[in-house]
C-alpha cells in the first residue's frame, strides 16, 4: 500500500458529501471516485472534488484501485452495499447503524473477519472533542461514584429519515457512548415510545435505564422540538459533569462539600452548590477525526476506534427499547375505583 491512501464515498447525499469534503481534504488521502444511483448527484460532487462519478458502486469497485470506501447509503441498503465492498477486500466505514437487522449486522463482521478487512462504523459522536474528554475525567475518577447519567437529544423532524424512527437514527449515537462511558451492561429498561409526525415510525422516546453497576441513566429524544439540542449529564458524588456535543463545551458542577467532607457525611448534609469550571477543550470536526483515525487504522493495520461488534451492540440495544417501546402494558392500568381507593 503506498504512502497515500485512495478513498473513494458510495452514496453522495447530505453526510456522503461531508465525507467526500473531507476525504478531498485530508494530507495522505486522495479521493479518487464517488458514487451515487442519482447520476447528476454523483456528477456533481465529482466536479466539485476533482474525481470520478459512477452510478453503479459495483463498477467503481471494479474499476478503481481502493484502499478506503466510506457507506453512505440508507439504511437498508447497507447490508448489500457494505458485503459488496468486503468482497472487494477494500476497507470500510459504514454510517451507523452498521446495518438494517442485527442478523444482517452480525453478518458483516463475520464476513470481514474472514476477509481480513477493516470495518468500522460512524458513530461519530466518539469523536466529539466534549465526549473524549469526559471520558478522560470519568477514567480518571474526577466524579468519584458515578450516580445518574441523563442525555437529551431533541430537534425537529428531518424530513430526509423515511426509513427508520428516532431510536435507530438517534438513539444509536446514545446507547453507543453510554456503553463507551459507563462499560457495564444494561440490566433493566423501562421504555415509553409514540409517533406524531413520522409519517411510518417513532417519533419521541422516554427511557429509564439501570445498568449493572447501578448507575441509572434516563433518555430524551425526539423530533418534536424545535430547537436543536445534544446534551449529556454525568452526575456523581464530587458534582456533575454537563457535554454540549453542539458548542464541544464540558462544564463541571462542584459539589461544594464533596471537598472537605467523606460521602458518608454528604448523606447527612446533602450537597451544596460549588464551583463550575469550564474544561479547556480544542474544539476539532468530529468527521474530521473519525475519517482520520479510520485512515490511520487503515494505514497502520490495527483496529479501528469504533469496531463492527461495538455498533453491533448499540443496534441490538437500540432494538431492544423499540420492542419494549411498543409491546402492550404488562399490568393493566387500574380503574377509577381503585385509584380512588388508594388515594384515600
Amino acid at each position: 500500500m503506498g504512502a497515500t491512501l485512495r478513498a473513494a464515498v458510495i452514496g453522495v447525499g447530505s453526510m456522503g458529501r461531508n465525507h467526500a469534503r473531507v476525504y478531498a481534504s485530508m494530507e495522505g488521502v486522495e479521493l479518487v471516485a464517488v458514487s451515487d444511483a442519482n447520476q447528476t448527484i454523483a456528477e456533481q460532487t465529482a466536479y466539485m472534488y476533482r474525481c470520478r462519478a459512477y452510478t453503479d458502486c459495483r463498477e467503481m469497485l471494479a474499476h478503481e484501485n481502493l484502499d478506503l470506501v466510506s457507506v453512505v447509503v440508507p439504511t437498508h441498503d447497507h447490508y448489500r452495499v457494505a458485503a459488496e465492498v468486503i468482497d472487494y477486500g477494500v476497507a470500510l466505514l459504514i454510517e451507523k447503524p452498521i446495518a438494517a437487522t442485527v442478523a444482517e449486522g452480525r453478518d458483516l463482521i463475520d464476513r470481514a473477519h474472514r476477509r481480513g478487512v477493516i470495518l468500522t462504523v460512524g458513530h461519530i459522536e466518539r469523536f466529539n472533542p466534549a465526549i473524549i474528554a469526559l471520558k478522560e475525567c470519568l477514567d480518571c475518577q474526577e466524579l468519584g461514584s458515578v450516580f445518574q447519567i441523563i442525555v437529551r437529544r431533541v430537534g425537529p423532524f428531518p424530513a430526509r429519515i423515511v426509513d427508520v424512527g428516532v431510536v435507530i437514527d438517534l438513539a444509536t449515537h446514545d446507547m453507543d457512548i453510554l456503553n463507551y462511558l459507563i462499560d457495564s451492561p444494561i440490566d433493566r429498561m423501562h421504555v415509553e415510545m409514540s409517533r406524531h409526525v413520522h409519517p411510518s415510525h417513532e417519533d419521541v422516546l422516554s427511557a429509564l435505564l439501570h445498568f449493572k453497576n447501578g448507575v441509572i441513566g434516563t433518555l430524551d429524544i425526539n423530533w418534536l422540538t424545535p430547537t436543536k439540542i445534544r446534551e449529556l449529564s454525568v452526575v456523581g458524588e464530587r458534582g456533575m459533569f454537563v457535554a454540549n456535543y453542539i458548542t464541544q463545551d464540558l462544564t463541571f458542577y462542584e459539589n461544594d462539600l464533596c471537598r472537605d467532607k467523606a460521602w458518608h457525611e454528604l448523606a447527612v448534609l446533602g450537597v451544596s452548590e460549588g464551583r463550575m469550571i469550564r474544561q479547556k477543550i480544542q474544539r476539532r470536526e468530529p468527521l474530521v477525526e473519525e475519517l482520520r483515525s479510520f485512515s490511520d487504522s487503515v494505514r497502520y493495520q490495527r483496529e479501528p476506534h469504533v469496531r463492527g461488534e461495538d455498533a453491533l451492540h448499540a443496534l441490538i440495544m437500540a432494538n431492544r427499547l423499540v420492542e419494549l417501546g411498543t409491546r402492550p402494558y404488562d399490568i393493566p392500568v387500574l380503574r377509577e375505583r381503585e385509584v380512588n381507593m388508594r388515594v384515600r
